[in-house]
């Protein structure tokens, strides 16, 4: 199958990519820059020289292809505060490469998130594949996409926690969460730090991707969760070991401060079940959970120095 990934340079599609290559799939890859570009091929893929606002590109690379794996979001937007733009150009993104699959029954997998689910009303309980809500963002996106069942798409939604650990975790909030420790000195955690993140390894939610790009059924969402719910205190006091800094609650007045971008996170409690995943791709993760990926300190290596 000739498969075409954006976010192929990316934390997710830097292991989907060799996922796909040794299941025997061709890759082509999207590259902004000369940097993805070389990644890609070094990787064994072809290349596709654009971004999500090339919005011809796009239709062009999915029109091509036997089937789409969609990971690029604007990471940078997201983090200077311009949410709703870098949703936005997802929602065009995956509108243009639906469109471009429509009436062809080829798969198309994009990505959601399961931290939507608490921000939506889902509490007391593991929030399920089975829960949906309509609005705004990527909630949008993820709808978008599902509905493109309906007109002749294998579409599907990955779900990731808001933990996608390994050691190719170079951005995320793991990484982020390090390096606020690193500065302030402390790690930290709000309230009883009870509330729960789920979580997965790289590896396993790559073979999701794989997984579901060849077998999900039309209008799927999928839970790519190893670890159902750790408890956000238990993150940081595995932060503190890691870096060798004490713990401590942070008080809510001081959580913007602390925690910065991460503040409106920190705070959620998401525990989300893989059950379903589980038995209808019989996905099995089989990589180190959260807790044990940290105790193995490829977070902690020093950061090496800007020359």
């Amino acid at each position: 199958m000739r498969v075409f990934v954006t976010g192929a340079s990316g934390h997710i599609g830097s292991a989907v990519v060799p996922e796909l290559l040794s299941a025997g799939h061709e890759v082509v890859g999207l590259a902004r820059s000369d940097a993805s570009a070389t990644a890609l091929e070094r990787a064994g893929a072809a290349v596709h020289r654009g971004d999500l606002d090339d919005l011809a590109g796009l239709a062009e690379a999915a029109a091509a292809a036997d089937g789409v794996i969609h990971l690029a979001f604007k990471h940078e937007a997201m983090l200077s505060g311009e949410m709703e733009s870098a949703a936005a150009a997802d929602l065009r993104a995956i509108e243009t490469i639906g469109e471009a699959l429509a009436d062809t029954d080829r798969p198309f997998v994009i990505t959601g998130g399961t931290a939507l689910l608490s921000m939506s009303g889902v509490e007391g309980r593991a929030g399920t594949e089975e829960d949906a809500f309509d609005g705004p963002g990527r909630i949008a996106s993820e709808n978008a996409a599902i509905a493109l069942a309906e007109r002749g798409v294998r579409s599907s939604a990955v779900r990731l926690p808001p933990t996608v650990h390994s050691s190719l975790d170079r951005h995320g909030f793991v990484p982020a969460l390090i390096g606020m420790a690193r500065e302030r000195g402390v790690s930290g955690y709000l309230g009883d730090g009870a509330n729960r993140w789920p979580a997965v390894h790289t590896l396993d939610a790559a073979h999701l991707y794989l997984l579901a790009l060849e077998d999900a059924a039309p209008g799927s969402r999928l839970h790519a969760v190893d670890d159902e719910g750790v408890p956000f205190k238990q993150i940081a006091e595995a932060i503190g070991r890691g870096l060798g800094l004490p713990v401590q609650e942070i008080e809510p007045e001081a959580a913007a401060e602390h925690f910065s971008f991460l503040a409106r996170f920190v705070a959620i409690d998401n525990p989300a079940s893989s059950a379903r995943t589980r038995e209808t791709l019989d996905w099995a993760p089989t990589h180190p959970d959260l807790l044990a990926d940290l105790a193995e300190d490829h977070y902690f290596e020093p950061v090496p120095a800007q020359s």
